[in-house]
């Protein structure tokens, strides 16, 4: 039986086509993909992300913990910021990608929904000899986030003692508002401005009415897993069990911003040298013509040899033509690069473009 998030009720009012997503039971969609995908980039979404795991990170060696386990450097991370990381293997191969908040008295990662039991098992691996108490919070609490143009504006008049809108990207606030525990950090995965919103289960029912009823000329409309899909493909943002996997390294991923190679975590050699050698594949950003979109699992093709396979594809909504991310090989990535993919036996044209497809204008 899936697991039900505190908001699924309220879903299945609302009229929500229900689907399993990593073994939770969520909204696919209320209207339609592309009006919950127009929406989120022209005014205001919301979205259920309580299947996300949210793991607390306590004791004094907390800290080594994380740095052991994460790609990414956090002694010098400060209290209210959070950073984009990786946990990998020993070869230096992706087991999950995660947030990480640092708080006053504890840490916390929020890891993907099909990826929770194994971090939490990886953490409790690699804790022996720590000081450390790693508890699962998922089940008390609930996750939502608000993305769009609208959102900081449209939140930081109206819930204005959570301090919002002096917060910068990647930071994030908590404490207690009309009494309930938060956390807001300006966070997404949609390649918009927004918030994403952490508190007690138990108060879920009451927030998202309230959260919802916050826009006045353009209201807060839900969005389900298709609309955050193409939202995400669109500013390149990557996928668990498509771009990254336990085939593939983050540095080959374009990920290397969130790898710090100037200090020790697990798969750290295995991953300088990647970067010493290069990737023998890299993730490139394909564009198409016409309607025919790419999927998941079909090859590329150069010259009519199978030189890479598409990780992820659409018809994006804002561009209006097919968009897919690939890995294909290093000789092969070069932005103009001509290609083809085979779509159910049909090649079609593809070019190789920069990521992300789609950029947000700044405000």
């Amino acid at each position: 039986m899936s697991l039900r998030t505190p908001f699924c009720d309220l879903h299945e009012r609302m009229g929500a086509r229900m689907v399993d997503f990593a073994g939770w039971r969520m909204p696919l969609l209320y209207s339609s993909i592309i009006e919950e995908h127009t929406t989120c980039r022209h005014h205001a979404a919301i979205f259920d992300i309580s299947h996300m795991g949210r793991l607390i990170l306590t004791g004094p060696d907390a800290e080594k913990l994380v740095e052991k386990v994460a790609t990414r450097k956090v002694a010098d991370q400060k209290v209210g910021r959070a950073r984009y990381a990786l946990v990998c293997n020993e070869q230096g191969f992706a087991l999950d990608d995660i947030l990480i908040y640092r708080y006053e008295e504890y840490w916390l990662i929020v890891c993907n929904a099909s990826n929770r039991d194994k971090i939490v098992a990886w953490l409790n691996r690699h804790v022996a000899g720590l000081k450390v108490q790693i508890a699962d919070r998922t089940a008390e609490t609930a996750m939502i986030a608000l993305q769009g143009p609208d959102v900081i504006d449209m939140v930081s008049t109206k819930i204005y003692d959570a301090g919002i809108a002096g917060l910068k990207r990647y930071a994030f606030t908590a404490g207690r508002y009309m009494g309930i525990e938060y956390t807001i950090s300006r966070t997404g995965y949609t390649g918009e401005d927004g918030i994403e919103a952490i508190f007690p289960a138990n108060t879920a029912m009451l927030i998202w009415p309230y959260i919802s009823s916050l826009g006045e000329d353009h209201p807060l409309k839900p969005a389900g897993l298709g609309a955050r899909d193409t939202l995400r493909l669109e500013a390149a943002m990557p996928l668990y069990g498509h771009e990254l996997d336990e085939q593939h390294d983050p540095i080959s991923a374009g990920l290397s911003f969130a790898v710090s190679l100037d200090k020790d975590f697990i798969g750290r050699d295995a991953l300088a040298k990647v970067a010493e050698q290069g990737p023998r594949q890299k993730l490139v950003g394909l564009s198409m013509e016409g309607r025919k979109a790419a999927r998941q699992g079909h090859a590329v093709l150069a010259a009519g040899k199978v030189v890479g396979v598409v990780t992820s594809g659409a018809l994006s909504p804002t561009l209006g033509h097919p968009i897919a991310m690939a890995y294909v090989d290093a000789d092969k990535s070069a932005d103009g690069t001509m290609l083809s993919v085979d779509c159910r036996g049909a090649n079609l044209d593809a070019k190789v473009v920069p990521l992300p497809f789609y950029k947000a204008a700044k405000k």
